[in-house]
């Protein structure tokens, strides 16, 4: 496999403010950013390198894309140093009388063996166990103490048992037992004197039992004991006299306990051949002191998913072989300048999803062998160059955003290449939503243009609701001209969007462009919801309700701007509250939330997306549904037939306007309760929902609202007969210049014969007849 270096610098040249070019391996030089296809004299952009493609013609891009820096290569080593097998063939088992001997065993940790005849036999072991070689599994047999077994048996397995208990004095008698399984049993208490007398143990597993306290000197007499695994138990306090006698100890896991505290003095003192530490899933809150002072030998650190608060600046300095050093998921705010000093054999760091509010430019610069470092989940607002400059052996490294990898040019692998939206190359990953932006925008602004105009020349009903479809229309031309700009700067950063992208979130025209967006869907939904409710009322309560005239409309509907506007522009007028509220992607729209999201951010998008919208919806479903039923109860109570035509459009129509609303705004809101939820949401399904189902209602109002209504269609139909009528075309022309063709509808439609008729015919039990044009206007939206 072949292995891409970076070029060192010599040390006179070791201040050098830029990053070298990357070297093939027959040296020819790419530049920064860009790494050589192997032995080619070819360079490919860091966007190819280890993307699951084979770029190159040799598919050197592909190759050593795995990170096996840290903890796998120590355990490559570990396993290769113990390739020696355990003489366990000179022995045979002796079966109690009348049980067979089993030769099949498939269990994990007796693998079955050829086992030849010899004077050696294992004489003692229960009878419902079973044997190989020195080997006796005892897994799930219901023991409730430890049983008794020949002195020579070197593996014991007691999983999955009802073992309380390990008293002194427990395995008396087994000096060559080597491996110890004890997993899985309800162990609460070991005696100090438990595993006296083990001398030869090498392995013991008190995993998943029930033990919350260790005596000290409870390992005194396994001073050969190398691996002591103690994970997912109670264990909440420990002591260097804790692990008193364990001179040989290379590796400790007390993974998932619940240990609040590392004791001060040093662990090592009696554990010097300590190289594997396993702390993950504790309660530790801090790091002080000389804790791993004489911790000469360990090579992996692993304090992850704890609640450190504080490390103290320069604890890990005596640590000079540490390979991989994990503090993620922590509650670290600030890291010391001087934390990592002294660790010039690290190879992985992991601080990964902590509250870390910055970097210091310095924080890497005494680690020369870094290998791989992981930054998941932070967000670093002071990112630069300088960081990671001095990194000259990095190969892999991992950001929160993908973004983040420009500033770590002369990496080869940096992850993530996409955050579902935006990739290294393109504003928009996706060849489709590249097309689809364009082709809804212009579909978008087209519509609503159109209908503003024909609204202007085509009057057929109340000049209050005709302002009102027309304010609509700017609203939701609005999110026309939002995917208009999205689209431009796609091209404008076509190939190399990853160059500008912090620029572009952070910039004024995203902040904007974000702003537009959330105004023409605020503004959208309330107008939706005000019109709406106009209607309900109007047609459900015909006699006591009065529909707004133009003024009281013209100030309802400025209202329902000014309160659009305000919404939009509060997170820019706020940024210590709400941070880079729209440039959290290169959309500029946020939909979901963050787990690093500021309280006053997600309580404002929670509010607006849960609360607001919600709410609209709701009343708009309710509304329709009760326009329904109010104009179905009138028609059965007075038509021949319980189903009529009419009944059927009306359903149909106001079906499809809540279905589109439906499918506008049911996604949206799973997506922000999911987010709000901290369940994980592909960038893509974000993406997808800005491009194609964010724009459904903007798209879709003109043609539900307008061009489909029947007193619009028949108007448009008479006007443009007329029109083509060259008898009438001149009186058509004169009728469409004067005030009262606008205004003429106005008045009729106005009229509450218009909307009270079906129910003044119900009361006096006249058989009801097709409606009139005048009264389909009443209900046509």
């Amino acid at each position: 496999m072949m292995q891409l270096l970076l070029l060192v610098l010599p040390p006179l040249l070791c201040a050098a403010t830029e990053p070298l070019p990357t070297p093939s391996s027959d040296g020819y030089l790419c530049p920064l950013g860009q790494f050589p296809c192997g032995n080619l004299s070819v360079c490919l952009p860091q966007a190819l390198h280890c993307n699951g493609v084979d770029d190159c013609d040799n598919g050197a891009d592909e190759e050593n894309c795995v990170d096996t820096t840290g903890w796998l290569g120590v355990l490559g080593d570990m396993l290769a140093g113990n390739t020696g097998t355990e003489d366990e063939a000179d022995t045979c088992c002796k079966p109690p009388s009348g049980l067979p001997s089993p030769p099949h065993h498939t269990g994990p940790s007796l693998p079955p063996q050829h086992i030849p005849s010899g004077p050696a036999v294992l004489e003692m072991f229960p009878e419902q166990c079973r044997c190989w070689g020195r080997a006796v599994d005892c897994t799930a047999q219901n023991l409730s103490t430890v049983p008794r077994i020949s002195p020579n048996v070197t593996q014991l397995d007691l999983k999955r048992n009802k073992i309380h208990t390990l008293l002194d004095n427990q395995f008396t008698g087994c000096w060559s037992l080597r491996k110890l399984f004890l997993q899985n049993n309800k162990i609460r208490v070991i005696s100090p004197k438990a595993f006296a007398g083990l001398s030869q143990l090498r392995m013991l597993f008190l995993s998943h039992n029930r033990i919350s306290q260790l005596l000290p000197h409870t390992f005194e007499d396994l001073n050969r004991l190398e691996w002591l695994i103690l994970d997912n138990n109670r264990i909440a306090r420990i002591a260097p006299a804790t692990f008193s006698g364990l001179r040989s100890l290379y590796f400790l896991y007390m993974l998932n306990n619940s240990l609040a505290k590392i004791p001060d003095g040093s662990l090592c003192v009696e554990t010097p051949k300590l190289s594997w530490l396993e702390l993950e899933g504790n309660r530790i809150q801090a790091v002080r002191g000389a804790v791993f002072q004489q911790c000469r030998e360990l090579t992996v650190l692993i304090l992850r998913r704890n609640r450190l608060r504080w490390i103290q600046g320069g604890v890990f300095s005596g640590l000079s072989r540490l390979v991989e050093l994990d503090l993620s998921c922590n509650g670290l705010d600030e890291l010391p300048p001087s934390l990592f000093h002294g660790l010039v054999a690290l190879q992985q760091l992991n601080i990964s999803y902590n509250p870390l509010k910055e970097i210091c430019p310095s924080q890497l610069e005494s680690l020369p062998q870094l290998l791989s470092l992981s930054l998941e989940g932070l967000e670093i607002p002071n990112i630069h160059n300088v960081t990671f400059r001095g990194l000259a052996n990095l190969s892999h490294i991992y950001f929160k955003k993908f973004q983040y990898c420009s500033s770590a040019p002369h990496v080869r692998s940096c992850k993530p290449n996409t955050d579902g939206i935006s990739s290294f190359e393109h504003l928009l990953a996706n060849i489709i939503l590249r097309v689809f932006v364009w082709v809804i925008a212009c579909i978008t602004c087209l519509g609503n243009l159109c209908v503003i105009c024909m609204r202007s020349c085509v009057v057929t009903e109340s000049s209050a609701h005709t302002m009102a479809i027309k304010s609509l229309c700017c609203a939701d031309g609005l999110m026309g001209i939002y995917l208009f700009v999205i689209g431009a700067f796609d091209l404008k950063y076509s190939g190399e969007y990853n160059r500008h992208a912090q620029g572009w979130m952070a910039s004024v025209p995203c902040q904007l462009v974000g702003s537009l967006a959330m105004l023409s869907s605020e503004v959208s939904v309330l107008l939706l919801t005000y019109m709406t409710l106009e209607k309900y009322f109007s047609i459900v309560f015909p006699f006591s309700y009065r529909r707004a005239g133009r003024k009281q409309t013209a100030s309802v509907l400025a209202a329902i701007w000014l309160l659009g506007l305000s919404l939009s522009i509060a997170p820019l007028c706020c940024k210590e509250s709400f941070g880079n509220y729209y440039g959290r992607n290169g959309v500029c729209f946020p939909l979901q939330s963050e787990l690093g999201e500021r309280p006053s951010a997600r309580g404002f998008s929670t509010t607006i997306y849960l609360g607001l919208n919600l709410a609209a919806f709701i009343t708009i479903v309710f509304a329709y549904t009760g326009m329904f039923y109010s104009i179905r109860i009138t028609t059965c109570r007075t038509a021949e037939s319980s189903v009529c035509p009419r009944d059927v459009a009306i359903a149909k129509r106001f079906f499809f306007i809540v279905f589109t609303d439906a499918l506008c705004w049911i996604p949206i809101f799973l997506l922000k309760l999911l987010s709000l939820l901290q369940v994980e949401i592909p960038g893509t399904i974000t993406s997808w929902v800005v491009i194609f189902i964010l724009p459904i209602n903007s798209a879709l109002n003109p043609i539900l609202y307008t061009i489909t209504t029947a007193p619009f269609q028949e108007k448009l139909l008479s006007d443009l007969a007329a029109f083509c009528d060259p008898e009438m075309r001149p009186r058509w022309l004169h009728r469409a210049a004067s005030p009262r063709c606008i205004t003429a509808l106005h008045h009729r439609a106005a009229s509450p014969r218009c909307i009270t008729a079906l129910h003044h015919r119900a009361a006096m039990g006249h058989q009801l007849t097709a409606p009139t044009h005048h009264q389909s206007s009443c209900i046509s939206q």
